[in-house]
């Protein structure tokens, strides 16, 4: 009887330090499994932007490589990134791609509108005729006024 107990008692303590082993190796090798991410602090999708230089951020993770548009970007130690972009009136899509070493890769589309805003744009001009038959002299002023 005790013999059996005693079994059970290393039965109990071997499967209890295994699956506290087994489970250990599997929070360490979550970054192995889930593969890569981008987690984007700026800009937001689908955000209305009225500047055209916007700064693409935020924070990759299990990465060897990241690329903006197709362009190699850096990160620190840390996995931030911080990338200046200038974007052309209207929509624009960014795409954030990222790969690790076993060759998975994810990527990010952001989508942006930019609206220029309005600018008055005005020009003057004039004119002085004179003829000697009439002894008098006429003057034309025109104004456009354009809107960009």
């Amino acid at each position: 009887m005790k013999r059996s107990r005693a079994l059970a008692l290393k039965i109990s303590s071997v499967s209890i330090i295994a699956i506290l082993i087994l489970g250990y190796g599997l929070f360490q090798a979550r970054n192995l499994i889930l593969g890569p991410e981008i987690s984007l602090t700026t800009p937001k999708n689908g955000e209305n932007v009225t500047n055209p230089l916007i700064v693409v951020s935020g924070v990759a993770t299990n990465i060897t490589h990241i690329s903006l548009n197709d362009r190699q970007i850096f990160v620190d130690n840390q996995g931030k990134f911080s990338e200046k972009l200038l974007v052309p009136p209207g929509y624009t899509i960014i795409k954030l791609a990222a790969q690790d070493k076993f060759g998975r890769t994810t990527q990010r589309l952001i989508e942006l509108n930019y609206t220029a805003p309005l600018q008055v744009v005005t020009a003057t001009s004039s004119a002085t005729t004179s003829v000697d038959t009439l002894s008098g002299t006429s003057t034309a002023t025109n104004t456009v006024n354009i809107i960009q």
